[in-house]
């Protein structure tokens, strides 16, 4: 089981990355936000890891913080949730809004994350309120919305659906004093819109 690497940055996909560690290159998959937290090409990295086997493929997936990975290890125990799945919902929702979301019950919160219809939003409540307790509690209710806001969760859709992390940056801070009280969908309607033109 690979736990982790640390290396040298060689490639970014739309949702994967190649890290060389003495020249092996490891073919990471990565969340929005893992990737956008990425150093330069060429430049070192050190990534937390999950190696997930299958019969046919043995895959890696990366994480930036130890939270991440702690939520991806808990969103993958969910019945109807792999890991591809659960690499999705983290870059949709961050960790703490996640646990936060379930703690509460929130499943309106959780259907606006891109791919989590309303069975699966009410599965991870039932199935994580208690594994998330901590990390809910840590998130408090004052926290500070500039991560994890509208305009934040609107990058990582736009990366997630294969726009380059600049792209996204630029055209969420273009709609940013239009941003207030509009959600997520609509939000993402408009940028899509901006971006094709």
């Amino acid at each position: 089981m690979i736990a982790r690497l640390t290396g040298v940055l060689l490639e970014k996909g739309e949702d994967t990355a190649i890290v060389d560690v003495n020249g092996v290159g490891y073919l990471v998959h990565l969340s929005a936000a893992t990737l956008l937290a990425l150093p330069a090409r060429g430049e070192r990295v050190g990534l937390r890891t999950i190696t997930h086997v299958r019969e046919d493929a043995l895959d890696l997936f990366g994480f930036a913080t130890e939270e991440e990975e702690d939520v991806f290890r808990a969103l993958v125990h969910v019945k109807g949730v792999g890991p591809r799945a659960a690499q999705n919902i983290l870059s949709g929702i961050e960790p703490r809004d996640l646990a936060q979301a379930v703690a509460q019950g929130d499943v309106a919160r959780l259907t606006k994350v891109p791919g989590v219809g309303k069975k699966t939003a009410e599965r991870l409540v039932v199935e994580l309120k208690d594994k998330l307790l901590a990390l809910a509690r840590a998130a408090g209710p004052g926290r500070s919305p500039a991560r994890g806001g509208p305009l934040d969760q609107l990058q990582v859709a736009l990366v997630n659906l294969g726009y380059k992390p600049a792209q996204a940056e630029q055209v969420a801070e273009s709609l940013r004093d239009r941003a207030e009280g509009r959600g997520l969908d609509e939000l993402l309607r408009e940028a899509l819109k901006a971006m094709r033109g």
